[in-house]
């Protein structure tokens, strides 16, 4: 078993945070099969509010799926307790948003999408359901006649400590 975090980052204007909201949140990723090195080609997602039995009963987790090329099953867990919202004080740098245990296989990609939730530092407004697909998204800040927005989305993964 691997745990594996999810690191973002962002230059924020004039944002508090960005965060997600309830255990309904889809994190959409590729996964790669850590035996044969098979990668999805199509994006999948996990979350919190679905989970599924292992084989032999074993428990359950957010994804269990069985390798096309190589017939292993495999699943991935998201960890709760990692879970986080990117703040104005990483603006800039990575930081971990989310955190997976992996079991026979890992995400090698991930997409943004939507259902973000975002908050203004200039008030407190939030925008709710914001769309990063296009790595960047604008809006405006009626309370406080400001534009808020995030932009130069990227994402990385990395190996956390036990």
């Amino acid at each position: 078993m691997v745990k594996i975090g999810l690191e973002i980052s962002a230059i924020l204007e004039n944002v508090a945070q960005i965060s997600t909201i309830g255990d309904e949140f889809r994190w959409y990723v590729k996964l790669k099969c850590t035996s044969c090195g098979e990668v999805s080609s199509a994006w999948q997602y996990l979350s919190l509010d679905e989970s599924t039995e292992t084989k032999g009963g074993r428990g359950s987790a957010s994804m269990v799926q069985k390798c096309r090329m190589c017939g292993r099953e495999n699943h991935v867990d998201i960890i709760k307790e990692h879970l986080s919202s990117y703040t104005s004080e990483s603006d800039g740098t990575f930081s971990k948003i989310a955190g997976f245990e992996c079991r026979g296989m890992e995400p090698v990609e991930f997409d943004f999408r939507s259902g973000w939730v975002v908050s203004s530092a200039c008030s407190k407004a939030t925008f709710n359901d914001a769309d990063f697909s296009e790595s960047e998204w604008y809006e405006y800040d009626e309370n406080a006649n400001q534009s808020v927005g995030v932009t130069e989305l990227k994402y990385r993964f990395v190996k956390l400590k036990k």
